[in-house]
């Protein structure tokens, strides 16, 4: 099957709903691959076959929208309107005029680049409009602008304020707005319609009538979405309007439709008419779309309420752990400090301890190399010692003796607990340094009687 025929099947199958491709295919077989003829032939079945269906009873098949369905009034005569392909086919020109664009945007890098190689012809004022409308909503706002040039120097303030736009997009504006819509077909070869444009859409009391209560969209005949809507409403006099409301994605329901001329009188007496007895369906639906909205906004509140509630318990519970894990690093962080003072005490008093004993024995073993104190005699010096405490220590040494066992007896008394320390004599001031340790006592002077202090070394 060629490319073009897939598309239009799956265009056929994305607009009906329908899964099975063979079913699909035997449409638009029949109807020789027009996919607009196929499609308004399936729609205007589909609604034949719903037709025994109660007006009042809404179709299972209808797409929900945005908006809450209004409620057809029991008093009017209704009647639903399948709509052509041409106007309900929104989504498929979105995806050309996707396509199109992207062909644009791709048209003008490549502009720009022949433009920066002065190689590009010079532009005419048409190519600067960057993105075409869509064909219906080009209709619609042709459409508007026409009739605000026919009828807006004498009418500005009481015509009829026709939406530029699709038929289906005013369809829903007045969906989300809870008003009808009027349609207002426009035939520029009829001679009743500019007589009926001016003294009856115009007038005074109809237009501004209409632009209160409905929304407005106006085609022209001329036009093709204009031309069949026409022929979805069966127009068959002029001046034409009517009054609809939306029914599903692809009908409409026919409240009212209003043919040929109609003095402004006759026209606002049939619009009132309709408004008051549609007036509670509208209001009805307004309200239950203001009760979801207020129900809505209050889960919202609610919702943002217990978020912010749940995250100020979570930023509680953070703020706690990280409370708890502080105390506990304190904890920890003192336990460790305690520890480390307490191996340092250990190590301070076993150093201290080691340090004591050593002491002890080097005492012990200046003491042993000392000898005994030799008794008087005319080669023995007696040698007094002086503490900075003014604690005195004497003994007799040998005059052979040399300086180092004074230093010797010194430390194995343990009066002094400093380890550097000179012996100095003061009459006259001699210090006996590491120098003169190898000197006797009787080298040295001291010999036979020497008073020494300890002098402790900075």
């Amino acid at each position: 099957m060629a490319d073009g025929f897939q598309d239009k099947l799956a265009s056929f199958q994305a607009v009906t709903g329908i899964d099975d491709p063979d079913l699909c295919t035997e449409i638009l077989s029949a109807h020789n691959w027009n996919l607009e003829l196929a499609i308004s032939s399936f729609t205007s079945s589909a609604v034949a076959a719903s037709s025994n269906i109660p007006a009042a009873v809404p179709s299972s098949s209808a797409a929900p929208s945005a908006s809450a369905a209004v409620a057809p009034p029991p008093g009017l005569a209704r009647k639903i309107v399948a709509l052509p392909f041409y106007v309900v086919s929104g989504g498929f020109q979105l995806v050309s005029g996707a396509v199109g664009l992207g062909f644009w945007i791709a048209g003008g890098v490549l502009s720009r680049i022949l433009n920066l190689l002065g190689l590009a012809a010079p532009r005419g004022q048409e190519t600067d409009r960057l993105i075409r409308l869509l064909p219906s909503a080009a209709e619609a706002a042709d459409f508007v602008a026409a009739f605000e040039r026919d009828y807006g120097s004498d009418f500005a303030e009481s015509r009829p304020r026709f939406v530029a736009e699709r038929f289906m997009d005013a369809l829903q504006r007045s969906q989300r707005e809870y008003k009808l819509m009027f349609v207002y077909l426009h035939s520029p070869d009829h001679s009743d319609v500019p007589a009926f444009c001016e003294g009856c859409l115009c007038s005074p009391a109809v237009g501004p009538f209409v632009n209160e209560n409905f929304v407005a969209w106006g085609g022209s005949l001329r036009r093709e979405e204009g031309f069949k809507m026409s022929n979805s409403l069966k127009a068959s006099r002029f001046p034409f309007c009517a009054v609809v409301m939306p029914s599903s994605n692809q009908t409409i329901l026919l409240l009212q439709q209003i043919e040929g001329p109609k003095s402004p009188e006759e026209m606002l007496t049939i619009l009132r008419r309709i408004v008051e007895e549609c007036a509670p369906s509208l209001v009805a639906a307004r309200l239950e779309a203001e009760e979801r909205q207020n129900n809505q906004q209050l889960r919202e509140e609610q919702d943002a309420a217990y978020r912010a509630a749940l995250e100020a318990d979570q930023a509680r519970e953070r703020q706690r752990i990280e409370e708890e894990e502080r105390l506990k690093g304190e904890e920890a962080e003192a336990e460790r400090k305690r520890k480390e003072e307490e191996e340092a005490m250990e190590i301070a008093a076993r150093e201290a301890a080691e340090k004591e004993a050593a002491l002890a024995r080097r005492r012990q073993e200046k003491a042993m190399s000392l000898g005994a104190e030799p008794n008087k005699g005319p080669d023995t010096t007696q040698v007094l010692v002086r503490f900075p405490t003014g604690e005195r220590k004497e003994r007799r040494f040998n005059s052979s003796a040399t300086i180092s066992s004074l230093y010797d007896y010194v430390d194995s008394l343990g009066c002094l607990r400093a380890e550097k320390y000179t012996l100095v004599s003061n009459f006259p001031r001699v210090s006996y340094g590491s120098e003169k340790h190898s000197l006797t006592l009787k080298e040295a002077g001291l010999h036979p009687q020497a008073s020494l202090f300890v002098e402790i070394d900075s």
